[in-house]
């Protein structure tokens, strides 16, 4: 029972930190679009909703007291990261074959109906458009910089819930 306990702790703690990742990674999305001037286009904003959906889950799972708590969260985390990586990875290639649109026409109403765009439009509201190219950070592009972030988040937690899948907290005198 301590291991599980022990264990159902660490887990606890590593989600703890990735909310602050992805937080982290927000507060560098609106320093890039609020001081650098690079306006963020609809796949951007689906992106940052899906980091502050991480963040969310991640921090309600460390707050949670069960491995089952734990595990829904985490499979809503490796949920927003695959969305996440689908959007990184549409807006890669957009760049990357810029004939191509991001669908700006499409997305755009989209995106700005959500209630966030509407609450905090300065963090929510498409500015942009995907095929504008910024210049490159340490050599990789804003999307590219997303879809490792995302494959950083997807893969680990995944693994984390199938190691986890099994656990539960043992009941006092009951003996498994």
């Amino acid at each position: 029972m301590n291991d599980d306990n022990a264990l159902l702790r660490r887990e606890r703690s590593l989600l703890a930190f990735l909310g602050l990742i992805c937080l982290a990674l927000l507060g560098g999305a609106l320093y890039m679009q609020h001081v650098e001037r690079q306006d963020p286009c609809p796949l951007c904003i689906i992106q940052r909703y899906c980091f502050l959906l991480i963040a969310l889950c991640a921090f309600v799972g460390a707050r949670s007291s069960s491995w089952r708590g734990v595990r829904v969260l985490e499979g809503l985390i490796v949920l927003a990261a695959a969305g996440g990586l689908v959007a990184s990875a549409r807006l890669v290639w957009v760049q990357a074959f810029p004939n191509f649109s991001c669908g700006f026409d499409a997305l755009q109403p989209i995106v700005d109906g959500l209630p966030p765009a509407r609450w905090l439009p300065s963090v929510f509201k498409v500015q942009g458009l995907c095929e504008t190219v910024y210049p490159p950070i340490l050599g990789l592009s804003m999307p590219m910089w997303g879809l490792i972030a995302f494959l950083f988040i997807f893969v680990p937690v995944l693994f984390s819930l199938l190691r986890n899948r099994r656990r539960q907290v043992s009941w006092p005198g009951i003996r498994r």
